[in-house]
């Protein structure tokens, strides 16, 4: 188990860190598969980072086939305690314009087929996500993000839909309603899974179009998402050269110690079997 500082999962359009010095590759067997790609371990400003393409090397997985709870399991195995995650998505807001950056606070899950939790099998437990993102690692990724220069929007919520497809114009329209800021496939269940892991979690969100509400801007396109993304490639790598160079490892939240009040299974009937494939997560409690 490495002394990793940072992780980071990359979307659509960021397939890799090419900053980082002093590269070795892992592809670890989980309990729950392999990981999406590789996971690239290398050096940024003298510290250790962790690296995943989160749809595969050619952006060969859709959405709903990445395998989450791999990918993070995955980053836990390596020694991982704080996972940026980079994603492209639709604002739903007049002022969250294409270009742009948002850190948002909350999340909407209107997916529908997708495993949403390491646990089950014998051993139950019910994680608390009232606040969803790591409020510590939020503030600093907002930090370092707004240090390359870039318009940044710290909170506002991200309904996460099942994809492949764009939204109907009645579901974009409906999303605004409901009071969601931008729209995206991949944060849930990530962000359930990080909270589960014990791991610190923030989103780096890159708006890449109107989604399909505005009257004004034409529809989204892969062709429209990967024009901004590519913009704001230097960005992303830019915000984690900072993030890195900024943070120390004191950790002003709860999360490394999520799962405290979240089992509730009487440990003497958990299966062993089930103890021992989820041992990196719980073994500490039971």
């Amino acid at each position: 188990m490495e002394n990793i500082s940072l992780a980071v999962i990359g979307g659509s359009g960021l397939y890799n860190m090419p900053n980082l010095a002093d590269t070795e590759e892992h592809n670890p067997d989980t309990p729950f598969g392999k990981p999406s790609a590789p996971i690239v371990v290398g050096t940024l400003e003298g510290k250790r980072i962790a690296f995943l393409a989160r749809h595969g090397i050619g952006h060969h997985i859709m959405p709903t086939e990445v395998n989450y709870r791999a990918n993070i399991y995955a980053l836990k195995m390596l020694g991982a305690q704080r996972l940026v995650s980079i994603s492209a998505c639709g604002s739903l807001r007049e002022d969250y314009a294409p270009g742009h950056i948002v850190i948002p606070d909350q999340i909407f899950d209107h997916t529908k087929s997708r495993q949403r939790t390491f646990f089950g099998e014998g051993l139950v437990a019910h994680i608390g996500v009232a606040e969803p993102f790591c409020v510590d690692l939020s503030r600093q990724l907002m930090q370092a993000v707004m240090s390359t220069g870039a318009k940044c929007h710290q909170g506002g919520s991200i309904i996460t839909i099942e994809g492949p497809r764009f939204s109907t114009k009645a579901e974009s329209n409906t999303f605004r309603s409901w009071g969601m800021s931008i729209i995206g496939m991949t944060t849930s269940p990530e962000a359930y899974l990080a909270r589960e892991a014990e791991l610190c979690y923030a989103v780096m969100a890159h708006v890449t179009d109107y989604d399909v509400w505005h009257i004004s801007e034409a529809p989204v396109s892969v062709e429209m998402v990967i024009q901004t993304l590519n913009k704001n490639t230097r960005i992303a790598q830019e915000a984690i050269r900072n993030l890195v160079r900024s943070s120390d490892d004191k950790h002003a939240c709860e999360c490394a110690h999520a799962l405290a009040g979240a089992l509730i299974t009487d440990p003497k009937v958990i299966p062993p079997d089930t103890k021992e494939k989820l041992a990196l997560l719980v073994s500490k409690y039971l």
